[in-house]
Order: structure tokens, then sequence, then C-alpha cells
């Protein structure tokens, strides 16, 4: 089995021969705010459990906190037996699809284009067809599917790893029907949910409840701390919805050493609580996208932390960026399994620093420079 190099793999190629000024890597959606003191103390309170085996299916203790979550940020309520802690959403992301489609008939998996490259290796392993949906301008980066196509499993990921788009409660709750009605399973990505700018993006579980579906019979949310409280090395996420899925995935999961440990389940049981740090640093990103909206001037969706930036030539633009500013930024076209033109001139810009305003403003002098060069 081959897989395509992942987009960093061809972004070091793109810009191996480039010797820059200095370095500043906007291309990873990594935090760079520092990791809340309370996660790092709960974390060495309990190394000592490191003897322990822990379970596949995570520990009560950690079910219950991501519970409390998800009714303090959606106001829904889950039962125990409605959510599974995960190694993070990459693992769910990645294994549920192959996990899934595994007995379908010639497997047929939607998912947005451009995307999150998990889902199409995902895709792969499950010897699955996939389906693009083509986000571009001129659909508002709005994923849309043809029914005739009869897919399987449908993955949405709201709001948008890399156009920032937001997907409403009604859009939500028209896939939500769609799931019903035309028998495919629906996962909703939303690992960047709890940031945003004003107004908090809705979860597919909320679309649910909004419609009826109090079981969330064929759907699913899947969700990160990472991102919401600065802790990717915690690996600490949860799927979330159809009972009668999860019970047969977990199932599923214990063959696979996925298991988050405990020290770990510890320290992410604290920060999925600490609902008052998570506030800050929503407010750090919220900055950053104003600052981002004000400094480059273009139209920026108040959600996620990404800005999808247009540039005539991504791979291009990502080149003379990088040669003239030392700032790292990844091409629209790496995030296109399809090659997609919508995809070919934009540039994806992760605003993951605490002080972005010089950053953007050399983004924004070479921006322009480059645009006035590629029209000479």
């Amino acid at each position: 089995m081959q897989f395509a190099p992942y987009p960093f793999e061809r972004l070091s190629a793109l810009l191996q021969d480039i010797t820059p000024p200095r370095m500043i890597d906007l291309s990873i959606g990594e935090p760079q705010f520092p990791t809340p003191l309370c996660v790092q103390q709960a974390l060495q309170a309990h190394t000592d459990t490191l003897r322990f085996y822990p379970k596949s299916g995570g520990e009560d203790f950690l079910k219950e906190a991501q519970r409390r979550f998800i009714e303090h940020r959606f106001k829904v309520r889950l039962s125990a037996d409605q959510i599974l802690p995960t190694l993070g959403s990459k693992e769910a992301l990645f294994n549920f699809p192959i996990f899934y489609l595994h007995d379908k008939p010639q497997p047929k998996i939607a998912m947005p284009d451009p995307l999150y490259q998990v889902y199409l290796g995902s895709a792969q392993v499950a010897k699955a067809q996939p389906l693009f949906m083509p986000l571009s301008v001129a659909n508002h980066f709005t994923p849309e599917l043809d029914p005739k196509l009869k897919p399987h499993l449908v993955i949405l990921n709201s709001p948008n790893n890399p156009t920032g788009r937001a997907l409403n409660l009604e859009a939500l709750k028209e896939w939500v029907l769609r799931a019903l009605e035309e028998n495919f399973v629906l996962i909703n990505d939303e690992c960047y949910s709890n940031i945003y700018a004003t107004t908090p993006p809705p979860s597919i579980l909320q679309a649910c409840t909004e419609v009826g579906n109090t079981e969330f019979k064929n759907v699913l949310a899947i969700n990160s701390l990472s991102k919401t409280l600065s802790v990717p090395g915690v690996r600490s996420a949860y799927v979330a919805g159809d009972a009668n899925i999860l019970r047969e995935y977990k199932i599923f999961r214990g063959y696979s050493g996925c298991a988050i440990p405990l020290p770990l389940q510890y320290a992410s049981a604290v920060g999925w609580l600490d609902f008052g740090q998570q506030e800050q640093i929503r407010q750090l990103y919220a900055t950053n996208l104003t600052l981002a909206q004000e400094i480059l001037g273009v139209p920026i969706a108040p959600t996620s932390f990404y800005v999808w930036l247009e540039a005539h030539r991504g791979e291009d633009f990502a080149r003379y960026l990088f040669a003239h500013t030392g700032i790292k930024v990844l091409p629209g076209g790496f995030l296109s399994p399809s090659h997609s033109p919508h995809s070919a001139p934009f540039v994806r810009v992760a605003l993951v620093y605490e002080s972005m305003r010089p950053i953007l403003e050399d983004l924004k002098r070479a921006h322009q420079d480059y645009l006035k060069s590629v029209a000479c």
C-alpha cells in the first residue's frame, strides 16, 4: 500500500533549496500558546498510574468530564454509552471509516475538498471510493453532495480546515435529515468548534436534538481538546453520538492499542472542565482573527484559526514568502487530493502565535509585493 506524501513533507520538498532570513511556521495548526498549568500539574500528579494498563474505552471520570464539556458548550446531555474517548481526533478520523466500511460492498465515503489528509488515507485503507465535495468561492465553501452518489459515510468538517467556514444550525440539520433519509453515517469533525471570534459555531449533536433525533441515529461528532486548550500532546478527544455504532466501534478499538495512558486521562479530564482557561485561549484566537481581518483586508471566516488566503499561485507564493520573510505557509493545492483548481490559488495561514501583528504585517507586505510581481 502506497500513500501520497503528507502535505508537510511536500512543503519541505518545495522549500528545501531556500535559506530564509528567519523561521516562523504558520503552515501547521500547532498552538503556540502555553499549556495551562492545571493540566501540567494533573499530569505530574498521576505519573504513578503509568504502571496500569489503560482501558481502550476510557475511564469513567474522563467520559464524565467530556460529557460535562458537551453539556456546557452545546447544551446537550449524553448518556455514558453515547460517548467514547479516543487518542486524539486523528485516531478516530482514521480508524472509524476503516471499521465502518470494512464489510460494505463497494464502499463510498464523501469528504470535503480541500481536506484534512487523514480522511483520504482512511478511505484508501478501507478500499473505499472517495466522493469529493469541492469547497470554492463560488459555493461559499459549502459542502454539497448529489444524493444519487449514495455514500455509506459522509465526513463534514465544520468549522472547516482550511477555509474556516462553519455551517450554521440549519445547514447541519439538513445534513442530519439526509443521513436519516438516505441511510448513511454522518461524521462532523468539529475539533475547531471552540475557536471563534464572537458567535460559537454549533455542533452536529445540537442539530440532531433540533430535528428530534435524540438518539443521534446515524450521526457522530468528533472533537478534540488540542486546539481548545493548547494541549495537542495530551491526545484527548471523543467520538459521540449513536450508541449502537459506538458499541461495536468500542470493541474494534480494543484490538488497536489506541488507549489513552492514564496520566493523560487525568490531565485531560481537568482540561475538559476548565472552562475559564478554554475561554482565555478562545479570546487569544479571537484577537488573532480580528487582527488578520484588519491587517490583511480580505474576507476571513470568524471561526477556526486559519486564513484561506488567495495568492494567485499558492505554491509560488509559499516559496516567495518563505524566501523573503521566513514565514512558512501551506499551499492550498497540497490539501486538495482531486487537484481542484479551486484550491491551487490559495495558501493556508495558521494564526497560532500570541504576537501575530508584526507577522501579519510582514505577510501582508510580501503578499502585496508578490501580487504586483505576477501582474507585471
